[in-house]
């Protein structure tokens, strides 16, 4: 049951939400949208976003949304080991937390579907917090679901959960047709009156020709630096779908 007097903790594993958000419906999070509802008009304590440092120029545009939402921000390196492997999450970061955490709050929501954080979930069960998870349907574990008190799936309302992009039209220029120097630009596809020449005693109507169009090709647009993937994360996504999809075919079984 959820009640006003309650305090909550607010989790946010936002390399999970970024790349679910990114591979399935190709924008981003709105992140004001899910704390409003993961705070459910209750006594918020603290929301951390968890973060990977990256190369992109916006990333500390983001941060700083982040905080003016009252989102405390959590940043750390990508790893490279040698021979070029690289790792990058906050897992044990975010179980640290909400243990350290837990005993001053009665709610944590974890925003995240990783399976991994199910432990974690039955142990702060177990001394007295409500568990709470926000996740996307699709990359969400059906363990961290079952040990879940409350799910909210993200995909029942994506107007809400996610930015609208808006999209880009190619527009055609086209320069007007200029009948001699000195006059003014005649619109395309118009009928062109010539003068009446001397000693005639009509004027000759002549219909200009309309040149045929090239159809337009309309390519898709290229990804920005800020919209490409990391190999890194994009391999930590990949890993949760895999392990959804192995659970969904263990449950055919």
């Amino acid at each position: 049951m959820k009640h006003n007097e309650q305090r909550v903790l607010v989790l946010f594993d936002v390399q999970n939400m970024y790349y679910s958000a990114k591979h399935f419906y190709d924008t981003k999070v709105n992140f004001k949208e899910i704390l409003n509802d993961a705070v459910a008009k209750r006594r918020l304590v603290r929301a951390i976003a968890y973060v990977i440092k990256t190369e992109i120029k916006e990333e500390s545009n983001f941060h700083d949304a982040l905080n003016k939402l009252g989102i405390e921000v959590k940043a750390k390196d990508i790893q490279i080991f040698q021979g070029g492997a690289k790792k990058g999450d906050w897992d044990i970061g975010i179980a640290m937390d909400a243990v350290r955490l837990s005993n001053k709050v009665d709610t944590v929501v974890l925003v995240s579907g990783d399976g991994d954080f199910a432990e974690l979930l039955r142990y702060l069960k177990s001394h007295g917090c409500r568990c709470e998870v926000i996740a996307f349907n699709q990359t969400a574990s059906k363990f961290i679901k079952a040990e879940a008190d409350d799910f909210l799936d993200l995909t029942t309302n994506t107007k809400k959960y996610l930015i609208k992009k808006t999209n880009r039209k190619n527009q055609i220029l086209r320069k007007p047709i200029k009948s001699s120097v000195g006059a003014k630009p005649i619109k395309r596809n118009s009928t062109v009156r010539t003068q009446k020449p001397a000693g005639s005693q009509k004027s000759v109507r002549t219909q200009k020709p309309v040149r045929s169009q090239k159809p337009v090709i309309r390519r898709p647009p290229k990804l920005n630096k800020s919209e490409e993937l990391d190999p890194v994360q994009e391999a930590i996504m990949k890993a949760n779908m895999n392990q959804v999809k192995s659970e969904k075919k263990s449950d055919k079984k």
